[in-house]
């Protein structure tokens, strides 16, 4: 074979020639016979496939322009068709203060300096409940693009109607507005909630501690478990129990009222942008509504910023994923306390919007309680059966789990309302009664008053913390015109719950304890199960503390308050961020966390820790506010 005849090298060059006289075109001309001659070098079928792409990308485009210009449109048609909302109760409160740079820590507790913020997880928490279409993700992307809108706006006029952090009182936002409803108009607010007050005191030695603590916690939050339910501090990582940001949720009215304003913004920016509540999940009627639609109306009301009661409304008028309610997985029950302490916060709803289906809903819950057969001496059992509706496992009576804010809800709604539904009061009055008769006992040595349980006509000497809502809520009555006798049962029972702290090694109550009935020389008071002897950062006994003070001015109950936040700060706290709950209770050495910072703890805990320490008897005024049993400030309603 003979080799192939070698041929001459191929040389691909362009060849430009800049004629003299001529003036040089920077290169367009070059660029323009080069792009022709390399098209001209393409094959028909690869000048059709370009043809083709361009073409397809043309139409693309305009098809875009046209959708997302209906789509801002409507927005814009909806923003000035609908109506502007204003908070039924202008804030009260003034416009929080920045809090101090280095607040003073407890000792061995250093300053927190402000996290650098980052996600962990999955960075879209937003999980659509099967069968959405293409309209319903345009809709949520125009409300997106709309909100993103209106915050441009509100950065670039900083003295426009935005809530406002040193004035004296804030306005609402007013490019914020509801969809029109056909329904009659709210209720007028109460005049003394339309009148602002001045700036606060600067904040105490103690606030400033409150305050340290919760920028601890919220580091932690913000660090390891943002836009989730609840932190595990220890493991630096996040629960999810409904996965719509509840420990967030929960802090937010917190946050106002303590003055920090960076940390309230930046959570303001999380609810606008992703609290959505299109998820296939299961949602606790009871606690979703306390903690998250409470939290909103609350934050609401303060701060006078209509996207809380926005977000607020789907709550309550859209179904959560598929909306299939279902009573407990363990049992065919629903408890007393979960379905008569839901009152507060859907009256409220229907009073902000005028739509009744919410108020009446609950208030035939109230009706159907008040005339079931099974109560003793105005004590309700603990369980109610979702389908017949009737009172199950009768014969038991307590104020802890699962009875407790049943009694809480019917003062408040009494006291919300105007202290005209004489219905809710005769049924408090009784069940007070009910509870001095059958439950109320005295401890030994101590004497300690205390409420038992009974059980089939057997008294036990076991009392939940969670008990220790009752001085707060008889000292409440007390202040709103019942019996005087009411405050000092208030005051021996409040005596009761700070010696179910103090009488432990750590300084933190357990979640139960019994009493002892007998005297005997060895034995205190107070004595703990093994399996009781947990602390879950709970806030009855500070929520008391908060009530006794502001109502008798004895500063002993202050300085209560100050031993339990001391013990918070050395048994639960968490160096790398939040607080844990904790095993033990009696072993000051090694408590045990729990890795677990419930969202109660920004929520209530430290709330009620900060109004306690608190000299100002108008900030969150007990005449002008009623609490919800997640530690929420609703506002009362005017007398007709």
């Amino acid at each position: 074979m003979y080799p192939p005849p070698s041929l001459p090298p191929r040389r691909d060059f362009i060849s430009v020639t800049l004629s003299p006289g001529r003036s040089y075109d920077s290169g367009q001309g070059l660029r323009r016979r080069s792009f022709w001659r390399k098209w001209k070098q393409l094959s028909r079928l690869q000048r059709n496939v370009v043809l083709f792409l361009l073409a397809f990308l043309m139409l693309c485009g305009l098809l875009s322009y046209i959708s997302v210009a209906d789509e801002w449109k409507a927005v814009g048609s909806r923003s000035a068709e609908g109506p502007k909302v204003r908070p039924a109760n202008p804030p009260v409160l003034p416009a929080p203060r920045r809090a101090a740079e280095n607040p003073e820590t407890f000792a061995g507790a250093s300053p927190q300096k402000p996290p650098r913020h980052f996600r962990r997880g999955p960075p879209n928490l937003q999980i659509r409940a099967p069968g959405g279409d293409a309209k319903d993700q345009r809709q949520e992307e125009a409300q997106r693009r709309a909100e993103a809108a209106g915050a441009a706006r509100r950065e670039d006029n900083a003295q426009g109607n935005r809530a406002s952090w040193t004035g004296a009182g804030t306005a609402p936002e007013q490019r914020t507005q509801l969809p029109p409803r056909k329904a009659e108009a709210p209720p007028r607010p109460s005049p003394q909630a339309l009148r602002p007050r001045s700036s606060p005191a600067s904040q105490n030695e103690r606030q400033k501690a409150v305050v340290a603590a919760f920028r601890h916690a919220w580091a932690g939050y913000r660090k390891f478990a943002w836009g989730h339910d609840e932190l595990k501090p220890v493991s630096k990582s996040f629960s999810e129990w409904f996965g719509l940001g509840l420990t967030l949720i929960d802090a937010l009215d917190t946050m106002w009222i303590l003055g920090l304003k960076k940390e309230f913004e930046e959570a303001r920016r999380w609810v606008s942008q992703r609290l959505l509540f299109q998820k296939n999940v299961d949602v606790n009627l009871f606690e979703s509504t306390i903690r998250i639609l409470g939290g909103l109306l609350s934050a609401f009301h303060l701060s006078g910023d209509v996207l809380f009661l926005k977000k607020a409304i789907p709550y309550s008028d859209v179904n959560i994923g598929t909306g299939v309610a279902h009573p407990p997985r363990w049992t065919s029950d629903s408890t007393v306390a979960e379905v008569t302490s839901i009152q507060l916060e859907f009256r409220e709803l229907s009073r902000l919007t005028g739509v009744k289906k919410f108020q009446e809903a609950v208030e035939e819950v109230t009706r159907h309680v008040h005339s079931l057969r099974g109560k003793k001496d105005g004590l309700v059992p603990m369980f109610i059966n979702t389908s017949s509706g009737l009172f199950t496992h009768l014969g038991v009576f307590t104020l802890g789990a699962r009875a407790d804010s049943y009694y809480e809800y019917l003062l408040k709604q009494w006291i919300q309302a105007g202290k005209k539904e004489t219905q809710l009061l005769e049924d408090y009055l009784e069940a007070v009664e009910g509870i001095r008769k059958h439950l109320l006992h005295r401890s030994e040595p101590g004497k300690l008053t205390f409420v038992g349980e009974l059980a089939h006509g057997r008294f036990s000497a076991k009392m939940d913390h969670l008990v220790c809502f009752l001085p707060g809520t008889l000292a409440l009555g007390a202040h709103h015109g019942l019996p005087a006798d009411h405050m000092e049962l208030a005051r021996a029972l409040m005596d009761t719950c700070y010696q179910m702290n103090r009488q432990m090694e750590t300084g933190l109550s357990p979640e139960i304890v019994h009493f002892n009935l007998h005297p005997q020389k060895s034995r205190k008071d107070v004595q703990v199960k093994a399996a009781d002897r947990h602390n879950l950062l709970r806030p009855e006994t500070v929520e008391s503390l908060f009530y006794l003070y502001r109502l008798t001015g004895d500063r002993k109950y202050q300085d209560w308050g100050w031993e339990i936040l001391h013990s918070f700060n050395t048994y639960t706290r968490v160096p790398s961020g939040g607080y844990s709950s904790i095993s033990n209770v009696q072993d000051p050495r090694n408590p045990q966390p729990r890795d677990k910072m419930e969202s109660f703890f920004l929520g209530e805990t430290l709330k009620y820790l900060y109004l306690l320490f608190s000299d100002d008897p108008d900030l969150l005024s007990l005449d002008t506010y009623v609490f919800n049993t997640e530690a929420h400030p609703l506002p009362i309603w005017a007398p007709s």
